[in-house]
């Protein structure tokens, strides 16, 4: 079995030609991930999915967990024999949905407790329970737990959300099995272009397979959202795929592409029927 990789094939100023190798495959960048938030892209077949050229999608662990729960779907096959899917999967932690709870959600340096928005139910998130579930779902690509810092924030707790964000990160790392997933880090840091700066210092510190860029498009406008990401990512090495977190309108595509960002995905196409995204929306 494969394991992971990037190799930067050209470059044009800023925007790259890349291709990533994973254990199901491999895609080419730069790439637009259709998210199949319940192992399942909306009105999509795999098959038909495959027929538009699409080579890797989006999963999501919070509603995975909850239902109908990391331990069935690896049961069944992990996330490619449960969806019928066999190329390239990306997992993300669970963090932005039980950040869009925030009524029902408390964050400690152990993880997160939140309720479940379909029962009620209690349960607690941590670093290492956010990589072992992703482990059992089985995907490609998984992400660690962070706390995506709210809009707006002040400067202090955007440090204190910045740093927690940076030490459940190399508890996720600390606890992942070697198993040929690649374990990609979160620039966090909020609206402060020093602050995306040091948090894309310190995760590469750390040590990533790949670095996303994650807490934007939560209500800000765009040209900060913009000022943010080329903060980050003038930052993060070349030799490592680039993700940008839940962006991707058209016009944020050609954006992304030009700085040199090479993955990106939106629940956009499939989830707004006028195409216009507003900022702020709650995506569970």
């Amino acid at each position: 079995m494969k394991g992971f990789g990037f190799e930067l094939e050209k470059k044009d100023s800023s925007a790259r030609l890349g291709r990533v190798t994973t254990p199901h495959g491999t895609f080419k960048t730069p790439v637009f991930m259709p998210v199949g938030t319940k192992a399942s892209v909306k009105g999509m077949t795999p098959s038909e999915l495959k027929s538009i050229g699409v080579e890797v999608i989006l999963a999501n662990t919070y509603h995975l967990y909850l239902r109908p729960g990391h331990e069935l779907v690896r049961d069944l096959g992990g996330l490619h024999g449960f969806m019928g899917w066999d190329g390239p999967v990306l997992t993300d932690s669970g963090g932005f949905q039980v950040f869009s709870l925030c009524k029902l959600r408390k964050i400690t340096e152990e993880g997160v407790q939140f309720s479940s928005h379909i029962d009620g139910t209690r349960y607690t998130l941590t670093p290492e329970s956010a990589v072992a579930i992703q482990e059992a779902l089985g995907a490609d690509i998984i992400m660690p737990l962070d706390e995506c810092t709210p809009y707006p924030a002040d400067r202090e707790y955007t440090i204190e959300s910045m740093n927690l964000t940076h030490r459940w990160a190399r508890r996720c790392k600390e606890s992942k099995v070697p198993n040929g997933q690649a374990l990609f880090g979160i620039v966090q840091g909020g609206m402060y272009p020093d602050l995306r700066e040091e948090s894309a210092r310190a995760l590469v510190d750390i040590g990533f397979d790949g670095y996303s860029i994650g807490g934007l498009s939560v209500g800000e406008e765009k040209g900060l959202m913009k000022e943010m990401a080329l903060s980050a990512l003038q930052h993060l090495p070349s030799d490592k795929p680039r993700y940008l977190m839940g962006v991707g309108t058209p016009e944020d595509l050609v954006f992304g592409v030009g700085a040199g960002i090479d993955m990106f995905d939106c629940v956009m196409p499939t989830r707004t029927p006028n195409g216009t995204l507003t900022g702020g929306e709650n995506w569970l």
